[in-house]
């Protein structure tokens, strides 16, 4: 059971957030879960994808004040560590204590890294699948992902520009206030801003070239960013006795494909999801998909039968940005604000692809 959700503002890379380290980012967020929670910490279970190494859950949680004697688990699935990282803590709850769940990128602090040679040579990204499998980068995968399903420019820029307009929408309105944890006086997302199609529309692709096809580009596209986000789990008798609103976990999978095509990777995840808790999209009241590239959503889309109109309602990743390790667990942290504070509806859905292919989808259960 999911008994509080929060994160902290979304900073664009090198912006608001840049001096924060992944460890200050979190800390917060678990702190802030602790006091609402008055349940000792069995554990702490984080995300991150391109931290300094080490274990990041440890560290934040003895940043976080939480004591020597609560451990931490670092859990690396890439784009979809948080979400594993939340499945992971709803896996290791015992009776009477809370286990806190989520992740952490700052990828303003990520360390330059070479690999060994004469001279060395920059390391820019894990590989994400060996030879001989395909091992693109995300961009250009969703622009072909994008092709392959036949989504066009004008579908994309409308879908990102929506995105945007219902991000500054929610903000302004106070929407995200109770989800949000302020750090270093830094109390609002930074990237969300006033976007139109036509202003997207003159944007160059970023990964193919136009005459190749390409479609996808940098206002269709996710950001760099640097964020937290965390959950509070207990088991299902503690839930009760603590008389809290929450949200049950139903279900959760994780699905591999072809690494050529990671992008459509949260499809064949939610099918087993919602088939594990025998829901259909229909039944599903808040999705929240990540929004890494809007081709990319809009094919997942197409392919699961689920109007885009219903995803991301009060916008996504592309407005919000991608902070890697920590966005599967921003869509939780969605999804509690949505269905909990807000209470619009019973069932949800969260669910993120993955580089090297792979997907991972969570269905929650509103409960009072």
């Amino acid at each position: 059971m999911v008994v509080a959700a929060l994160r902290t503002p979304i900073g664009t890379a090198g912006g608001a957030l840049a001096d924060v380290s992944a460890a200050d980012l979190a800390a917060p967020v678990l702190r802030a879960l602790a006091d609402a929670v008055p349940l000792p910490v069995q554990d702490v279970v984080l995300g991150n994808c391109m931290g300094p190494g080490g274990d990041v859950a440890r560290v934040s949680a003895l940043a976080a004040g939480l004591g020597i004697d609560v451990p931490g688990l670092a859990v690396d699935r890439q784009c979809g560590s948080g979400l594993a990282a939340v499945d992971v803590g709803a896996h290791l709850v015992r009776p009477g204590a809370v286990v806190l769940a989520g992740g952490v990128e700052s990828a303003s602090t990520a360390p330059l890294r070479f690999w060994p040679g004469e001279p060395p040579v920059r390391y820019e990204r894990a590989p994400f699948a060996p030879e001989p499998f395909a091992d693109p980068d995300m961009g250009y995968a969703a622009d072909v992902l994008a092709a392959k399903a036949g989504v066009t420019r004008g579908r994309q820029d409308t879908y990102a520009a929506r995105s945007h307009a219902r991000a500054v929408a929610a903000r302004d309105a106070g929407g995200f206030d109770a989800e949000v944890v302020p750090v270093g006086g830094v109390a609002r997302d930074e990237r969300p801003r006033a976007m139109t199609v036509e202003r997207l529309a003159r944007l160059r692709p970023a990964f193919r070239p136009e005459h190749d096809g390409g479609t996808v580009t940098a206002g269709n596209s996710c950001g760099v960013n640097d964020g937290a986000a965390a959950v509070a789990l207990v088991d299902a008798a503690t839930h009760r006795s603590l008389g809290v609103p929450g949200l049950r976990v139903l279900a959760s999978a994780t699905a591999g494909v072809d690494p050529e095509l990671p992008g459509i990777g949260l499809v064949p995840a939610v099918r087993t999801a919602l088939d594990l808790a025998g829901l259909r999209t229909a039944d599903l009241d808040v999705v929240e998909l990540n929004e890494a590239f809007a081709g990319q959503v809009l094919a997942c889309c197409d392919d699961l039968g689920v109007d885009p109109d219903r995803v991301c309602v009060e916008g996504g990743a592309l407005a919000l940005g991608h902070p890697w390790g920590a966005s599967g667990a921003v869509l939780v942290v969605r999804l509690f604000s949505q269905l909990v504070r807000a209470g619009r509806g019973r069932y949800g859905l969260a669910a993120i692809a993955v580089g090297g292919g792979q997907g991972v989808a969570v269905v929650v259960e509103r409960c009072r």
